[in-house]
């Protein structure tokens, strides 16, 4: 298992640190289009995850040249990367509740 693959780049870390840069269109991003871009983007990689081990899956049954480990890999895959994303949601839910019910 490679734990690497869990830690996020520094690159993150930089946009967070300068909150604005430029987009495609050379238009000032705020931090908050880079949180969504990030958003967007780690929920298209579970979304392509789970493609990938319902085509795995799909193959197998077929009866098609692949094996039953890697079936079971891209399943677990798919599956740590949904209850991950489902934590991040409720961590996000939870600050959004705290920052709401804060007095001014």
């Amino acid at each position: 298992m490679i734990i690497n693959n869990f830690v996020p780049s520094q690159e993150i870390f930089q946009k967070g640190i300068n909150n604005i840069d430029t987009n495609k269109n050379n238009t000032v991003s705020t931090g908050l289009d880079t949180f969504a871009t990030t958003l967007q983007n780690s929920i298209e990689g579970i979304n392509d995850k789970q493609l990938v081990a319902d085509k795995a899956s799909e193959a197998f049954v077929k009866g098609e040249d692949v094996e039953i480990s890697d079936v079971m890999l891209a399943t677990e895959e798919a599956k740590v990367s949904l209850q991950f994303a489902v934590q991040v949601r409720n961590k996000l839910v939870d600050a959004y509740k705290e920052i709401s019910q804060m007095q001014l």
